[in-house]
């Protein structure tokens, strides 16, 4: 039954697009042109931003920088060098962090206690400067020093809170 629904979902929904513009009287395909067009302006705004954001994941990622400084921080501070990764790469990019919380799980598994910090840390957290990047390029908004600002300060605090409530929680 299921296979079927998304067998026919999507041209459903064409069709259901079609038939309404029919009702209305609206030239449904150059409309859809017009759409089209605008979509290429926008990817063309869009492109310089998004390179630049995976060259400097790819970056992180091929250089040790992210283990040194996993490193550094566990010395001073009690927490699984595993989640470290991900509490950094999170802001940044949400497919990075994605890939890093598969990896706790599948080494130390789902209901572990760095899988669960993992788990929390993940959902109390957000891709601050994809949403930035992404979001205020297509509006045009150039300052956004204190948006910036905020949203790192909203990340870290939700991964201070995650380490304090899955350690009450689950010790």
């Amino acid at each position: 039954m299921i296979d079927l629904i998304s067998k026919i979902a999507i041209p459903a929904i064409i069709f259901f697009v079609v038939f309404y513009g029919f009702i209305k009287k609206t030239d449904v395909y150059d409309n859809f042109v017009e759409g089209s067009k605008e979509s290429f302006k926008m990817i063309y705004n869009l492109f310089p931003t998004l390179l630049a954001m995976l060259l400097a994941i790819n970056f992180l990622l091929a250089s040790n920088i992210l283990e040194l400084i996993s490193n550094f921080i566990t010395k001073f501070v009690n927490i699984p060098s595993a989640v470290v990764p991900l509490a950094f790469l999170r802001p940044i990019s949400g497919s990075s962090a994605l890939a890093i919380l598969n990896s706790i799980y599948l080494n130390y598994g789902p209901d572990s206690y760095i899988g669960k910090l993992a788990s929390v840390i993940q959902g109390s957290t957000e891709t601050t400067l994809y949403v930035l990047s992404l979001y205020f390029s297509v509006i045009g908004v150039k300052k956004i020093k204190y948006a910036l600002k905020v949203g790192l300060m909203a990340d870290l605090i939700g991964f201070i809170c995650s380490i304090i409530i899955v350690k009450l929680f689950f010790g």
